[in-house]
Parts: structure tokens; sequence; C-alpha cells
């Protein structure tokens, strides 16, 4: 049972997301909107091989909070750093050294990274194990190493290893 309930959760979205976008709950829409969605969720499967197995939800939550918090912080300081300090803007790259290999766990750091204002992920190199970020103000590199260590890699591992 637990096995179907995984399996419609793509097609239960896809759906959600047809009727949404298509602005009706008629039968039809329904109807063919559920259609599209159990094909596509089908078809799908092939695409995605390896399956991510999140744990600890309330981890989750709290890196959820933390992510918010910092995007909201780093957009009012970016703010700063554009209207008032421009000239003393420092910008530059940071090797940080990772020790998660679970894909969806990169994947989500790669994400949360690109999603905070005045960061972006360069390059990963897998073999070596560190992170090329590139900080609009790099003034603190250990900074930067604390907190995508143990504020973002830390509870991702909890999550995703």
């Amino acid at each position: 049972m637990k096995r179907i309930l995984s399996w419609l959760y793509l097609p239960t979205m896809l759906l959600g997301l047809w009727l949404l976008l298509n602005d009706s709950l008629s039968p039809g829409n329904i109807a063919l909107g559920g259609v599209l969605a159990l094909f596509f969720g089908w078809a799908s499967q092939a695409l995605r091989p390896l399956r991510a197995r999140p744990r600890k939800p309330i981890t989750a939550l709290k890196l959820i909070w933390r992510v918010a918090v910092d995007v909201f912080n780093s957009n009012l300081d970016v703010a700063r750093i554009i209207w008032i300090d421009r000239k003393k803007i420092a910008p530059g790259f940071i090797k940080i050294p990772i020790t998660m290999r679970d894909p969806h766990g990169l994947a989500a750091l790669s994400c949360i990274v690109t999603y905070t204002p005045g960061t972006v992920w360069a390059e990963f190199a897998e073999e070596e194990g560190l992170l090329t970020l590139h900080v609009l103000d790099l003034q603190d590199e250990a900074y930067w190493i604390h907190k995508i260590q143990y504020d973002y890699e830390r509870p991702l591992k909890e999550i995703f290893e």
C-alpha cells in the first residue's frame, strides 16, 4: 500500500498543477488532467533511477526556516551593498570542503546557495569534495565556511544520508 501511495504522489501533484493552471474544475479538465498525470507519472519513472529517502522532517522544517531567514537577511545585505556601500564591495571565490555525497542533498545545497542573494554555486569538485562559491561581499572566509558546513550541509546530511 505504501508503494502505491508513493507512486501516486507525482501524478497527484501534476493533476493539482494542471487544474490550477487551467483554473477550472470541470469534469473534462479533471479527466484529461488525471489521464495526463498518470501517463507522465508512469513515463518519468525511468528518468529517476535513484530515489530520495528524506528523513527527519523536524530537521527539514528547521532548515527551511533557517534558509528563509538567511534569504531575507541576505536580501537586505545585498540592497545595502548596492545602494549604500557600492565602493566597499569585495567579491570573490571561496573553496569550501564538503563531505556530503548524496546527490539529492547536494542538489538541495546548490539550490539553497543559489537562492540566497549574493552567493552563487560556481563548481563542485567531487573528487576533492570542494565547493567553489562566489560571494558578492567576501569579507570573512571563515564565516562562509562555517555557514555552509554547519547551517546547511550538516542538516542536509541528517535528512538525506
